[in-house]
């Protein structure tokens, strides 16, 4: 085991892997706060440092140990979800539907930025400075936005598995009717247990990992 590259992609991952967790609980309260539930901002959770976010196993070991276990083929992490109380929404229902779907879109908002700046910003200054550079600076930067565009993708797809309690259980929840939306709330106690399952025993990846290559593939498109 190479003990240095493991260092080096831990070294280049964390922050943006911080960045895309944070950024999307962050979208979730912004969303809520423009809806009328100003929960998140008193709680000092819309902001950008990370020590309010930040949960030690979900935030940094697990997405870390994913990235460099799968050599950057999955990596999946949370931040600590925002307060939102949807009794200070005009229409609940909706207005958790569309904060909930705040966050997988910031996703992949950043993951577009990445790319952008990938491809038209670090690319073209490669060839025009000095190998050094290109060496000590640009290539570790341009592996870091990489990182991002992945993390951000998986993060926005996954976190849209209409299963509750992911973002994308909350938006269907919000787009069915009364109820069949209740009826699929009832599913969220155990949603995290068949959301495992459906990882353990790889049924997801015929949903999951085609989306993801779909969503990169019209991204490079930038």
């Amino acid at each position: 085991m190479d003990f240095g590259h493991i260092i080096q992609q831990i070294v280049i991952s964390i922050i943006p892997i911080m960045l895309a967790v944070i950024l999307h609980e962050i979208s979730h309260g912004y969303a809520a706060l423009k809806l009328g539930d100003p929960t998140a901002r008193m709680m000092g959770r819309l902001t950008l440092n990370p020590l309010p976010h930040i949960d030690i196993l979900g935030t940094i070991i697990m997405p870390v140990a994913l990235y460099v276990l799968t050599d950057g083929k999955f990596v999946f992490g949370y931040a600590k979800p925002v307060p939102i109380n949807p009794n200070n929404f005009r229409s609940p229902k909706r207005d958790m539907a569309i904060s909930a779907a705040a966050g997988p879109m910031a996703n992949i908002v950043i993951a577009a930025i990445s790319i952008i700046l990938l491809k038209h910003a670090l690319v073209p200054l490669a060839s025009v400075v000095d190998e050094s550079t290109v060496q000590n600076f640009l290539q570790p930067l341009a592996r870091m936005f990489a990182v991002s565009v992945t993390i951000n993708v998986v993060l926005a797809v996954f976190n849209m598995i209409p299963i509750p309690p992911l973002d994308g259980g909350r938006v269907l929840m919000g787009l069915l009717p009364y109820r069949q939306a209740d009826v699929l709330g009832r599913i969220e106690p155990y949603g995290l247990v068949i959301i495992i399952l459906l990882v353990a025993t790889h049924i997801s990846d015929y949903i999951i990992y085609p989306l993801i290559r779909f969503i990169i593939g019209l991204l490079s498109l930038l």
